[in-house]
């Protein structure tokens, strides 16, 4: 048997989403040759509703495996679906297997996800994975802040969408990533597994990109190639969520050391610190200093502050007038700005002073 894509679903306690993500891969342009679930250390009815599906004569043929002792989260997952998959072709998936894809359980697909990425794959034999463009997806909000809460991570992805059309990128996104299976396989060769199986690996989506680089091939991104993700809707699941993130970046980076794939994504934290020591200190100093003397004792502040105002909009545009407004108003982006500060110099502190636990 031969596959052009098989799409990997790692799946833990997602009876939610699940059905739903599974239902996006069903209704693709270019639906994929199987699906292979990973019901991965579980409590909930995951299993269940991905069986269900997989029953279904009308959906792309399906398998669920369950992983009820994995200490290796996500990565273990894959791996474990992978070693399935290739036992499943005759042990290399070279020449059985074109494209894997790998899609959180709680992700959906823009319907023609697949297709557009089997042709960005196709336009150059030196790219090795494709990583999704992720938008936000949600309207369930119960107050306020928690509608400023989800409204600023829609802006946030939005912001970062844009920005991901480039030739090389800095991650590929665990939402959504297509790979071509022939530099997979060349990750095995390489180190025996694709995803580092390691309770430290709090990243494996970004550690598995620094590999691939590092063992020759390309990786890029497609605006075209849309996932829509969950977002946070309380302040604490997001801090959890961002601070795993980059606690996982750090720890990465820690590793690996100063390389010529590493030095941007070094160099773009501490930009970063840097960034907001302006905001705040610099910054709060000048708006004091404006709101006792005026504008007019300040016309180069004016002018920076008029650039905050419009620079910051148009980076939003593709999202609409009221992205446009809230990014223009500043307050705001302000207020998430204090936010993303915190969960960047505490997962810098943590990375340095805690150890990661293991996955009990």
């Amino acid at each position: 048997m031969v596959y052009e894509t098989v799409v990997l679903v790692p799946a833990r306690n997602e009876e939610v989403g699940v059905f739903t993500s599974l239902e996006s891969l069903a209704g693709q342009t270019r639906r994929p040759d199987l699906i292979v679930v990973v019901v991965n250390n579980s409590t909930d009815r995951t299993q269940e509703f991905a069986r269900q599906f997989a029953d279904d004569e009308r959906t792309p043929p399906t398998v669920v495996l369950n992983l009820d002792d994995n200490p290796h989260k996500k990565a273990g997952a894959l791996n474990y679906g992978l070693r399935w998959l290739r036992e499943a072709v005759g042990g290399r998936l070279n020449g059985r297997v074109g494209h894997v894809l790998v899609m959180d359980a709680d992700t959906e697909l823009h319907p023609r996800f697949i297709e557009r990425a089997r042709n960005v794959i196709a336009s150059d034999p030196q790219i090795g994975g494709v990583s999704a463009a992720c938008l936000g997806r949600t309207d369930l909000w119960r107050n306020p802040w928690q509608r400023f809460l989800l409204g600023m991570q829609i802006i946030e992805y939005g912001r970062a969408a844009n920005a991901r059309y480039r030739k090389n990128v800095h991650t590929m996104s665990g939402a959504g990533s297509f790979y071509r299976a022939e530099a997979l396989q060349g990750l095995i060769d390489w180190r025996g597994e694709v995803f580092w199986e390691d309770h430290r690996n709090l990243v494996e989506d970004y550690e598995t990109t620094l590999a691939l680089k590092e063992s020759g091939w390309k990786v890029t991104a497609n605006q075209l190639c849309i996932a829509y993700t969950d977002l946070m809707p309380t302040l604490r699941e997001l801090i959890q969520q961002r601070e795993r993130w980059s606690r996982g970046t750090v720890d990465t980076l820690r590793r690996r050391g100063w390389t010529r794939f590493t030095w941007h994504s070094i160099v773009t934290m501490i930009m970063g610190l840097v960034g907001f020591a302006y905001i705040f200190i610099w910054s709060g100093r000048q708006v004091a200093a404006i709101a006792v003397q005026g504008f007019s004792s300040h016309p180069l502040l004016l002018a920076l502050f008029g650039f905050w105002i419009v620079y910051p909009a148009i980076q939003v545009r593709t999202l609409g007038w009221k992205a446009m407004l809230v990014e223009a108003l500043l307050i705001p982006e302000l207020v998430y700005t204090v936010v993303r500060a915190y969960w960047l110099i505490s997962s810098i502190l943590k990375s340095f002073v805690t150890r990661v636990s293991a996955w009990k």
